[in-house]
């Protein structure tokens, strides 16, 4: 887990919310986390990125597996893979612009958004090869490792909404990720506005989930008095209440359920807290940066 915070990270840079003012006092029932991405690999080696925050190079330096080990210029990750194209996920691609080589992969939607900003264009073309992956079509993400990307209800990126924005809308713009060939059934789902009949089939039965934690209740930010605009009208499931991701898990068999992609607002970050609480009594996990999961082979 190398950031399990959402946009922003926690705390976020201008906010002293509850959880961000215990965070800058230096509470210890607070624990800093970056923006949302993951890393995975089978053997150690070889890595990929599951998306890229723009604090990939702490990221970077706080995980040895992922620095440079051999010649003078060298980097064990061989692929990125986007979720969507939001400013969270592919803000650090611009600090991958050394001419190391890597594979770009992500859907055709998401791959237009960054051929139409020239500032990717610093990903040299020589170097970083962009790769359109199909949704439903696996694919190979590492030597021995394929994923398969899937659809889940979500809406563009906040900088490419128009006059008018479709909430769950499911295509190429919010894609869920399974990985195939750890010997078990894996999901990485990072932002997800509601959870569908077809999404609760695909997991029922799963290893490990990594779900969309953004919020604890869907109009936290507003409560909180830092924002405007609900969980739902971000595109994110919350946490809690009769339509909330706890209860949506409920009668599904997953083993492992971790929430991801937690925003600074959400009190499930306080240690002790009756929300934290309540979400571990449900089975979950709070993801932090450095959290290491294995899977069985």
């Amino acid at each position: 887990m190398l950031g399990a915070a959402a946009g922003g990270g926690s705390p976020q840079w201008n906010c002293r919310c509850e959880v961000c003012r215990l965070a800058w006092a230096g509470d210890p029932r607070i624990t800093p986390r970056t923006q949302s991405s993951i890393a995975i690999s089978r053997d150690g080696e070889q890595w990929a990125l599951i998306n890229c925050a723009p604090e990939i190079l702490a990221q970077i330096r706080h995980n040895p597996v992922l620095q440079p080990q051999h010649g003078d210029r060298h980097t064990p990750i061989r692929s990125v893979l986007l979720t969507n194209a939001d400013v969270d996920h592919i803000g650090g691609l611009l600090n991958l612009r050394e001419r190391s080589p890597f594979r770009l992969l992500a859907t055709p939607s998401i791959q237009a958004v960054l051929k139409a900003n020239p500032i990717f264009e610093v990903l040299n073309a020589e170097c970083v090869t962009r790769e359109p992956v199909a949704l439903e079509t696996a694919f190979e993400l590492l030597d021995g490792v394929s994923a398969r990307l899937f659809a889940v209800p979500g809406k563009t990126a906040l900088y490419l909404e128009g006059d008018t924005v479709e909430i769950g809308v499911e295509g190429e713009d919010t894609v869920g990720v399974e990985f195939i060939g750890a010997g078990s059934r894996v999901y990485y789902i990072p932002g997800c506005a509601a959870m569908t009949p077809s999404l609760a089939a695909r997991l029922e039965g799963a290893d490990l989930v990594l779900f969309d934690g953004t919020l604890w209740r869907d109009d936290e930010m507003i409560s909180a008095g830092v924002g405007v605009k609900t969980g739902a009208r971000m595109g994110h499931m919350s946490m809690s209440g009769d339509a909330g991701s706890i209860a949506a898990f409920a009668e599904l068999a997953v083993r492992r359920r971790v929430f991801v992609h937690i925003n600074n607002t959400n009190p499930v970050l306080i240690e002790g807290s009756l929300e934290r609480a309540q979400a571990e009594r449900a089975g979950w996990e709070i993801a932090y940066d450095g959290m290491e999961l294995a899977c069985r082979s």
